[in-house]
């Protein structure tokens, strides 16, 4: 049996990002965190439907040195121990690197699909950046844009669905009919 999955952006979608200058930056340090207000109950909705919890984010500035792996992972341990997340798994590459985890890339999501056994194509990427909209169609997943009306550039790529807020993500999702066969 093939699970689904929603994979989430980390800032901006889970935690307010610090906006300058109209660009999202994600906080430095554990004491900058805060995570918004819709996001547990969405959470909780969207485990309701049996879906593995997974985040997938970029964190360029720990290559860059602005940002240590520590704080970094103190931020990362603190939404798994308040909310209902399966697995983070984090990108510390900057765009230089040409890794194959950095979102627009899959690669994290091929890394669940053979490992947890989650099947893309039942699956969905919500994210508040153009990167991961693109990062779930090269995936074959459904796409939910959180337009949180940055400075920069939409997806190449149209989203499945677009909203406010990760609560009207998973009310949509609620809303569409369960495939068959899934766990």
């Amino acid at each position: 049996m093939m699970r689904r999955a929603i994979f989430l952006d980390r800032d901006g979608v889970l935690n307010r990002a610090l906006v300058r200058k109209g660009l999202p930056y994600p906080p430095r340090q554990l004491t900058e965190l805060e995570i918004l207000p819709d996001v547990p109950q969405a959470l909780v909705q969207l485990r309701a439907l049996d879906f593995t919890l997974i985040v997938v984010t970029n964190q360029p500035d720990v290559a860059r040195g602005t940002v240590s792996r520590d704080a970094v992972a103190a931020i990362n341990d603190r939404l798994k121990a308040v909310l209902p997340i399966d697995v983070i798994l984090t990108c510390f590459h900057d765009e230089g690197d040409n890794c194959v985890c950095r979102k627009p890339k899959p690669g994290f999501m091929y890394q669940m699909r053979d490992e947890r056994g989650i099947s893309l194509g039942h699956s969905y990427m919500i994210g508040d950046r153009w990167r991961d909209i693109d990062a779930g169609l090269n995936a074959g997943c459904r796409t939910v844009f959180i337009d949180r009306g940055y400075a920069e550039r939409w997806p190449l790529g149209a989203a499945d669905h677009v909203c406010a807020s990760l609560g009207e993500a998973a009310h949509w999702i609620a809303s569409l009919p369960k495939p068959r066969g899934l766990e």
